[in-house]
């Protein structure tokens, strides 16, 4: 009796066991669903303080980090102090925010310089990217293709001089830039070289720009060097169009359709999680960056 009674509990938990293996299985496939996809964090949230940043980034175990041309102001000069920083907390640097290249100024030449002297910076820290901005944009109505085409060749020239020196140029498609909405992205991206100029695609930004990230992920894999993982939501009680940047999951963005699509391409790069600056006041940057890091790592992302 008590040998059919043992068989019995056996089966039963092995019966539990086999029910459980889907959910194993399905946890296992996430952790492994973007092979390629390295985590990195941007300095942007902690307001200049990338000293604060880099310790606490590193504390959370992202890999990399993005810093902004604001640190030029401490480190412009001594580069080496900063690529010892980094080091020392096991950061590599992700992406570079070079700032705006903007067309019309009448000095193109002062403008692509201003950006092959940050990768020089770049190139300093160990790094392999900057990525470019603009604020182009008109004030009322839509850029025509005529200026979208122009930034694409401002680009460029950007790109192709920025790869003489080893550092790859990324297009930051953003709101309120030329390239708010997809229909621009694609003016952009046709106008510009593939070796030259490649796509940090934000998938926030896409998103409240009327695109679909997961289909813009497919549509410029040739193209996509690295990502924002970044997230929206509307804030209608101060307009119709008012939208808020938030932590990961916080937001309207279909993260899950995101990393799916990584995977799909077997994308190999940086997605590099970004929050402009706190949502809620009573957090700190750290606490935000806590918060998206749990929700990558309940995704099954290795942070």
């Amino acid at each position: 009796m008590a040998s059919k009674q043992t068989r019995r509990s056996f089966l039963g938990k092995l019966g539990v066991a086999a029910a459980a293996l889907p959910f194993i299985s399905y946890v296992n496939s996430a952790q492994a669903a973007v092979p390629g996809l390295k985590l990195g964090y941007s300095a942007i949230t902690w307001g200049g303080n990338d000293r604060q940043a880099v310790k606490e980034i590193s504390s959370l175990g992202f890999k990399g980090i993005q810093l902004r041309s604001n640190a030029l102001k401490e480190f412009g000069d001594k580069p080496e102090e900063l690529h010892k920083l980094l080091a020392q907390h096991r950061l590599e640097l992700a992406m570079f925010s070079s700032g705006n290249a903007n067309i019309n100024t009448g000095d193109d030449e002062a403008v692509i310089q201003q950006h092959v002297d940050h990768a020089r910076f770049v190139k300093a820290l160990g790094g392999q990217y900057i990525q470019v901005t603009n604020s182009s944009r008109p004030k009322e109505g839509t850029p025509s293709t005529a200026d979208l085409q122009q930034y694409g060749r401002l680009l460029n020239e950007i790109g192709k001089r920025t790869s003489e020196i080893g550092i790859l140029t990324a297009y930051h498609n953003h709101m309120h830039q030329l390239g708010e909405t997809p229909e621009e992205v694609d003016v952009i991206i046709e106008n510009s070289n593939e070796q030259y100029v490649k796509l940090l695609l934000d998938v926030a930004h896409y998103h409240q720009g009327g695109g679909d990230p997961a289909q813009a992920i497919q549509k410029y894999k040739g193209r996509l060097k690295a990502l924002h993982l970044k997230d929206v939501r509307p804030v209608p009680e101060e307009g119709p169009k008012a939208y808020k940047f938030v932590e990961l999951g916080q937001g309207e963005v279909d993260l899950p359709a995101v990393f799916d699509a990584l995977q799909q391409i077997n994308f190999q790069g940086w997605g590099i999680v970004e929050l402009d600056s706190v949502p809620d006041k009573g957090k700190t940057p750290l606490q935000c960056a806590q918060v998206s890091r749990n929700y990558l790592k309940g995704k099954g992302m290795r942070v």
